[in-house]
């Protein structure tokens, strides 16, 4: 059995806790829902086969948030800005989103800390050139990424 189902709640939680440090948030319900928004704006991004692609290398409940309420029949939207972005995520269930604006950095980093950085890095290649400028860490050591749970 793969150890990201096996160790799923214990990834899940991790991963939770270092989005919400990040983003300086009090729950996470508010947490869940930045995530979601971040993780919907990647992904609207990307045709099915790059999303899926991406998807397996995230933990199995990060994949599962990933690719929930998918509509397939929406194309790619251009890559867009860090902005863009950011807007998107904080724009999701605008009547209750806490959403901060440093969203999809928090996101980033808290994803750079679950996944192997190998399997990141090999699936960022082949996806396009915006991606990696959203997956991004600016100023924080390489070293201390990479998942706590292995």
């Amino acid at each position: 059995m793969p150890w990201t189902y096996r160790q799923a709640s214990r990834e899940w939680s991790a991963f939770l806790t270092e989005a919400r440090s990040a983003m300086n948030l009090e729950s996470d319900n508010a947490t869940y829902t930045a995530v979601e928004g971040v993780l919907r704006a990647f992904r609207r991004r990307l045709t099915p086969q790059q999303a899926i692609d991406f998807a397996q290398v995230l933990p199995s409940v990060l994949r599962a948030l990933f690719v929930a309420d998918w509509k397939l029949d929406e194309g790619p939207l251009p890559p867009g800005s860090r902005s863009d972005w950011t807007a998107e995520a904080m724009a999701l269930r605008p009547h209750h989103n806490l959403t901060p604006p440093n969203c999809v950095e928090a996101t980033a980093l808290a994803l750079r800390k679950a996944v192997l950085r190998e399997d990141l890095y090999r699936v960022l290649a082949t996806l396009p050139p915006f991606a990696t400028d959203f997956w991004s860490t600016p100023g924080i050591d390489p070293a201390t990424l990479g998942p706590g749970i292995v």
